[in-house]
């Protein structure tokens, strides 16, 4: 698969994972009251699960065993969890951000790493 389509892949399933991402994102936080960093981890479980499904299947297209990749894929995942934590955390309460904009930049920063993580290391060929 050429790396354009491959990209193009990868952000159609970002897309998808952001829906879930943002959807328990903007409920916990509208509907429960939960502070905007907790609930954006929540969000980032939900959207973690859901990318890894689809980019197995449609981006990377990987015959990885998944006792292997899902590791990988938890390990890629949980640095971005950190980055997530960090950036919001820097973004909403030490620069007073607003919670949204704040989770698309830091989605921004976070989507370019998982790519490259999950392209060259998750779902490389073993």
């Amino acid at each position: 698969m050429s790396l354009t389509r491959q990209m193009s892949a990868f952000v159609l399933v970002g897309l998808f994972a952001v829906v879930a991402h943002y959807g328990a994102l903007v409920t916990l936080v509208e509907l429960f009251g939960w502070s905007p960093v907790k609930a954006t981890l929540v969000g980032y479980l939900f959207g973690g699960v859901t990318s890894y499904l689809l980019n197995r299947r449609h981006t990377f297209i990987s015959d990885r065993a998944h006792s292997e990749a899902v590791w990988r894929f938890a390990l890629v995942a949980g640095v971005g969890f950190l980055m997530t934590w960090a950036l919001m955390l820097l973004f909403v309460n030490k620069l007073g951000a607003p919670y949204l904009p704040a989770q698309l930049v830091t989605t921004g920063l976070v989507q370019f790493w998982s790519f490259l993580g999950n392209k060259l290391w998750t779902f490389s060929p073993g």
